[in-house]
């Protein structure tokens, strides 16, 4: 067991000294700022793998608290000239008190009708952003005006973008790791196995459910204030997309939800598959979802846990499988 711990940890260990390394060898821009989106994928999916994952809260409304981190952030320094340094803090402090007042009313519903109700939630917040132009600028949007600096977040290069990405994708990793190894994380995982009985053993299901939900809408905020600052423009329709909360979704199912690394592996499939789809087949109006939907029912039909657990419990069952037979061999050779 210590010697694959460590084998894990000296992979693990290669891998991230391989992802600092990459921009010194990736110049192609088309191609850095796929990977830039991998990781901005990862992480966001990161975020609702702890509310959905762990917790086993399925929400379709997650765009909500990443679009409030955008445009937080974004207003503050449009209208304020606040750093976005200092948004991300206003960013969280309103995504986590938006996550507190939905998850207040929704956490009293079960299954579907949770799903149900962030979804409403997450529509209701769209429609306010639409039509409050006063402050939002309404489906015109808000183009944020390019002044490059450390302050401001703003590059000429993509390579700054990159390392702050990964740098916030390996927070959400380090988060989730205390999360999975920590007493919180036992009891989120037996709330989402069944809410009954860790009610019977006496976890208080409300609170741990808001913890969750807190953590998670944070860590959404945050990667929301990136992507206004690596795109430049915010509007409602696209930060706070129902389309937008379901692909989140979809990285940590295909991935493995529930998983450590599985939003990041959901990320690395699905991102570029995305992007070459709908770049090989531009004239072809629709057609790149055509064969991205086919995919997806190809992998969730093959591997209905993930990619990731699937892998692992493989990898398991062969190492058992040649212990035994190991173990085997010397019973015989003794008898002999």
């Amino acid at each position: 067991m210590r010697g694959l711990l460590s084998k894990k940890s000296i992979f693990l260990f290669i891998l991230l000294i391989a992802a600092f390394a990459l921009p010194n060898f990736l110049k192609n821009k088309f191609y850095m700022n796929i990977v830039i989106m991998v990781i901005f994928y990862a992480a966001l999916s990161g975020s609702w793998n702890i509310l959905a994952g762990y917790a086993g809260q399925l929400s379709l409304g997650h765009s909500i608290f990443f679009g409030l981190g955008a445009y937080t952030s974004t207003l503050l320094l449009v209208k304020m000239g606040v750093s976005p340094w200092l948004g991300i803090i206003a960013a969280l402090i309103m995504s986590m008190a938006v996550g507190a007042l939905i998850g207040y009313p929704a956490f009293r519903l079960k299954g579907p009708f949770f799903t149900l109700a962030t979804l409403a939630f997450s529509e209701v917040i769209r429609y306010i952003a639409s039509f409050w132009k006063e402050l939002t600028n309404g489906a015109m949007g808000i183009n944020i005006p390019f002044k490059p600096g450390l302050a401001t977040m703003m590059f000429r290069t993509k390579e700054p973008y990159y390392f702050i990405a990964l740098g916030m994708l390996l927070l959400i990793i380090l988060i989730t790791f205390f999360i999975d190894r920590s007493k919180m994380g036992s009891y989120f995982i037996a709330i989402r196995e069944n809410e009954d009985a860790a009610e019977v053993l006496g976890i208080p299901i409300t609170r741990y459910k808001m913890y969750s939900m807190l953590i998670s809408s944070g860590l959404a905020a945050l990667t929301g204030v990136f992507y206004a600052q690596y795109i430049l423009f915010i509007e409602p329709e696209a930060v706070f997309n129902i389309n937008f909360s379901s692909q989140i979704a979809l990285m940590s199912i295909i991935g493995g939800m529930g998983t450590i690394f599985g939003p990041i592996v959901g990320a690395v499939l699905l991102v570029p598959l995305n992007e070459i789809m709908r770049s090989a087949f531009s004239s072809l109006n629709g057609l790149n979802f055509f064969i991205y939907g086919i995919v997806l029912i190809i992998v969730v039909s093959w591997m209905p846990n993930g990619i990731l657990p699937t892998i692992t419990n493989q990898v398991k069952k062969r190492g058992l499988k040649v212990s035994t037979d190991r173990k085997g061999a010397g019973k015989i050779d003794t008898a002999n």
